[in-house]
């Protein structure tokens, strides 16, 4: 087997731009005189505290030298290339990349058997990801109810990695809707077909709904309403693969699951626009040519050490 010690990168990637990871990664490159590609995703949800608490040690601690180190940043998003330009990263080192989707994997056609053995039937509005406070799932709970919940010819998914919190349960069950809204936690391999078997897919988060969320929808070909924040308005186009809601705004997300619920030809064209541009734009394919070329003009890392005196 190949030694650890005795491997040869041609260059040095960090996830974090002022993490600790960021700070290693930095004295690597440098010894090795290679180039040092930062991964940048942004504090989604404003972090957590402990993350929040690194970012200012590693500002304070390692941020000049980091800086100093990268050859290159990739940014997941248009708010990651903003927190990396606050934070003092050369504007002509960034370039956004978006998270890159299996695209066999995820494709439309396939039966989700999660769906039958939890009596799921009728059209299905999905959505998955952290339901927390900023999830706006309750916001997207009381638009339901307001529109299609009332018909019973739809249900409305909530796929989670943890349990449900009691409180979204108890706004489905206040509004009427309980037993047409249900709490999935999909494992890995069950969510392509979940997706792929879904209807209509929301992002209602306040402040994003993730971009490999969106990717994989988009790669099922599901027409999606998101959001309409920069997270997701670089990747979503309103009226072609879908639509943009105001955040947190019942009325607003209302008006748009009734247009997208009324509109099943509408609902088509764009779920195959937005298969179109995933394949164009988001296949691992792709998102492998353009981060090779973020590595092959990052310029190398500068031989030098953190804290090194300085000559006379």
């Amino acid at each position: 087997a190949l030694s650890v010690l005795g491997f040869r990168p041609d260059a040095v990637l960090a996830y974090d731009a002022l993490s600790p990871a960021a700070w290693l990664g930095s004295r690597i490159a440098r010894r090795r005189k290679i180039p040092l590609v930062l991964i940048e995703a942004g504090a989604f949800r404003g972090g957590t505290a402990l993350a929040r608490l690194l970012r200012r040690g590693g500002e304070a601690f390692w941020g000049p030298y980091v800086r100093r180190s990268a050859g290159a940043l990739v940014a997941l998003d248009p708010v990651a290339r903003e927190q990396a330009l606050r934070e003092g990263f050369r504007e002509g080192r960034i370039r956004v990349l978006p998270h890159g989707v299996d695209l066999e994997r995820y494709r439309a056609g396939l039966a989700s058997p999660l769906l039958a053995r939890h009596r799921i039937r009728g059209r299905l509005l999905l959505c998955d990801g952290p339901l927390d406070e900023r999830s706006g799932a309750e916001g997207l709970i009381a638009a339901f109810a307001r529109t299609v919940g009332q018909r019973g010819d739809w249900s409305l998914v909530l796929a989670g990695n943890g349990h449900a919190p009691p409180w979204l349960r108890a706004c489905a069950d206040r509004l009427g809707v309980g037993a047409l809204v249900h709490f999935l936690r999909p494992a890995p391999d069950e969510l392509p077909a979940l997706v792929s078997s879904s209807t209509l897919y929301a992002a209602p988060a306040l402040d994003g709904g993730g971009g490999a969320q969106l990717a994989r929808a988009m790669a099922c070909g599901r027409a999606v309403i998101a959001s309409d924040v920069p997270r997701n308005g670089w990747l979503v186009e309103h009226e072609r693969t879908g639509l943009l809601a105001p955040p947190g705004d019942v009325a607003g997300w209302t008006a748009a699951l009734a247009r997208a619920t009324g509109a099943p030809e509408a609902r088509v064209r764009w779920g195959a626009r937005a298969r179109a541009l995933a394949e164009a734009r988001l296949g691992w394919s792709t998102i492998a040519r353009e981060f090779e070329s973020a590595l092959r003009v990052a310029p190398l890392a500068r031989p030098a050490r953190l804290g090194a005196p300085k000559r006379a």
